[in-house]
């Protein structure tokens, strides 16, 4: 594959995507390991120069999870003099096999355009981009080493995705079409990172009357059988 030529994209424009996905116990962050160099970033890319910047960032979240429908939002853009890394991007290419000289329009400088994405974790099948070795899922508060200032990036999008808890129904995208109360709960225990009160928690869901209950979950202990709930249209 050859190096992507400055007349396809939009120069000294990129996005990042902090993707979140819930494991049923965690919540957990897309990341990609660049080959044979040790680096590892948020998925992100290049917005080409026909193409809107959405389409661009629901493009490549689609090619790395294999996700149609995806749930995106932006939420800042970071553009410190400081969050340029040449020498990286250099590496990443030359251990691809690319040799671009001190002009490619790669090793500028780059403002990043972030967005955060909620994704169903146990529909994703995951893809590398052509420069990386893996993406994979980690623990939010387990990240390895990232990249420039994408563990800024991460920080961000997690408080961002703290104060639109309940306006924004984080939950939706996160969990299957029906849940427990018990799984909406450990969905806001994750983000929040911090153990919440099952009564006042229940009490607090029911009363923002978005939700919609159905039959119980039978396991056979029906005298534990939990309601399941889903979210109004």
């Amino acid at each position: 594959m050859p190096l992507p030529n400055e007349k396809e994209y939009v120069t000294n424009i990129a996005f990042d995507s902090v993707i979140f996905g819930f494991s049923g116990k965690n919540l957990k962050i897309l990341i990609m390991q660049y080959h044979d160099t040790g680096l590892f970033a948020l998925p992100g890319g290049f917005v080409k120069r026909d193409e809107n910047l959405s389409d661009s960032v629901k493009r490549a979240v689609r090619e790395r999870t294999g996700l149609e429908n995806i749930y995106l939002e932006q939420f800042h853009t970071f553009g410190k003099l400081d969050r340029s890394d040449p020498a990286s991007m250099k590496m990443i290419l030359e251990a691809n096999g690319f040799s671009p000289d001190e002009t490619y329009w790669m090793l500028d400088r780059f403002f990043s355009i972030a967005y955060y994405a909620l994704i169903n974790y146990n529909e994703v099948k995951l893809k590398p981009d052509f420069l990386s070795d893996s993406i994979d899922w980690y623990e939010q508060d387990r990240l390895p080493p990232l990249m420039q200032d994408h563990h800024e990036i991460v920080a961000m999008a997690l408080q961002t995705l703290r104060d639109n808890l309940e306006k924004k129904l984080v939950g939706i995208k996160l969990l299957p079409e029906r849940f427990t109360m018990k799984e909406l709960q450990k969905v806001h225990e994750a983000i929040l990172g911090e153990k919440l009160r099952r009564t006042t928690f229940q009490r607090k869901m029911l009363s923002l009357g978005f939700l919609e209950r159905h039959e119980k979950r039978y396991t056979g202990q029906a005298h534990k059988a939990p309601y399941l709930y889903s979210f109004k249209k």
